[in-house]
């Protein structure tokens, strides 16, 4: 047993000089590293409407009278935030914490409570960006989280429940990581670093402490942590916040591509699909080029160039480095708006409710638009957005609206194959 704890001491050593962390009394020490990083951190509290107050009867006091309503229908939600900007009081956290927020209040480390106010979310990536008016504020500065390798050394800091604040470290346990969510722009870090409900949105740190990633979810029983966490990278973040700040929204755009992962154990995006007359054509993407870096950055796998292409503001040109039958070449492409049809010149069918669709075709491509949603139905709550494109069911093809009622009426399980700009997504209805 001591033999064992011996060792155990002899490789945080050597891997405390391996990182360059510093030491008391002779042991390796975060101690440093986290006083300059917690003040940037804090704890986000938000106030939002039950669903009943959703409901616009229940906002007229005659009905919450005559239901027997309580006055104060409000839910509290607390999670954590990272200062980016002191300068501009800028503080990232997680769309999923700040979700129909009504109020929001920012502690510091120092106590400090302040009012913050909603400069614009992307539920698509999980990233919020909130302000708060104060002066002597710390910020974080961004690492670069395309750096990172499985086995690197991280510190998950939160502010979780207004407590104070935690660290946990762990290692970086996998990269590329998708599959969470039905939006598609997600290619998160695997930690092992302990990320408990409540330190969403707060901190990934290297051992140079700087931000890496922002912590978003956890797997594990009841919510508890199991060792399994994961975070959006930073580099992804920070082109969010990017458009947060200009434009209080993430434009989208598309190329019309449509990508999977290369096999073999090779790096990068194999492009199955090139939309006639799209921006990706016209630049000479081909169907099976492997897109292997996207403006100079490697590329892993397809989850990872759906995600940064999918923040990648219209109007701006991208570079795409592909490889073709062990050719090299270099594609400048720029990024088009997504295609949408006006709402109120679609149709509605029982199998979707709530959906107002409309057949489109893309030169020999079809496909039935959603064009418009009505908030809180049933489409909406299962994660079909505006802009959709539903090209089949169950991977069966479907290329009008009538196609689209026969194939939802089948029997068993039905998932939607629903292109996003350039995502193909699975969407479970049944």
């Amino acid at each position: 047993m001591k033999r064992a704890v011996g060792l155990l001491l002899f490789f945080v050593l050597v891997a405390a000089k391996a990182e360059g962390l510093p030491t008391r009394d002779g042991m390796a020490t975060l101690a440093p590293i986290l006083e300059k990083v917690m003040p940037a951190v804090v704890n986000i509290a938000v106030v939002q409407r039950s669903p009943e107050e959703q409901n616009p009867l229940m906002r007229d006091p005659f009905f919450r009278r005559f239901l027997g309503v309580p006055e104060q229908q409000e839910l509290n939600v607390s999670g954590s935030g990272v200062i980016v900007d002191a300068k501009n009081g800028y503080i990232i956290t997680n769309a999923h914490v700040v979700k129909d927020a009504e109020q929001i209040q920012v502690t510091l480390r120092d106590k400090r409570r302040l009012p913050a106010t909603l400069v614009g979310s992307d539920p698509g990536t999980d990233v919020a960006l909130v302000q708060v008016k104060a002066d002597r504020l710390v910020d974080l500065k961004f690492g670069d989280s395309d750096a990172l390798q499985v086995g690197d050394f991280v510190v998950a800091i939160g502010n979780p429940f207004g407590i104070g604040q935690t660290a946990t470290s762990g290692i970086v346990s996998a990269l590329g990581r998708s599959g969470l969510s039905v939006e598609g722009y997600e290619h998160f870090i695997q930690t092992d670093a302990s990320i408990n409900p409540g330190n969403s949105g707060g901190a990934l740190v290297n051992l140079k402490g700087e931000l890496v990633g922002i912590n978003s979810a956890i797997i594990g029983p009841g919510g508890g942590n199991v060792g399994i966490g994961f975070a959006v990278p930073a580099v992804l973040a920070r082109a969010v916040t990017d458009q947060l700040v200009r434009f209080g929204e993430v434009r989208r755009g598309r190329l019309g591509i449509t990508m999977q992962d290369a096999v073999g154990g090779v790096d990068g995006a194999v492009i199955t699909e090139v939309q006639a007359n799209s921006p990706a054509e016209t630049a000479g993407v081909r169907k099976g080029d492997i897109v292997t870096a996207l403006n100079g950055r490697p590329v892993r796998g397809a989850a990872e160039l759906r995600a940064r292409l999918g923040v990648v503001p219209v109007g701006d040109t991208v570079e795409l480095r592909v490889d073709e039958k062990g050719e090299t070449r270099t594609i400048k492409a720029r990024v088009a708006e997504v295609e949408r049809t006006a709402p109120g010149s679609g149709q509605t069918i029982a199998e979707l409710p709530g959906a107002e669709l409309q057949e489109v075709s893309r030169g020999k491509e079809r496909g039935v638009q959603v064009v418009g949603l009505e908030a809180g139905s049933p489409s909406l709550s299962h994660g079909l957005r505006e802009g959709d494109v539903i090209v089949g069911v169950n991977q069966r093809r479907v290329s009008s609206i009538a196609d689209l009622r026969k194939r939802l009426g089948g029997s068993g399980r039905l998932a939607l194959n629903v292109v996003r700009g350039d995502v193909l997504l699975t969407i479970p209805i049944k």
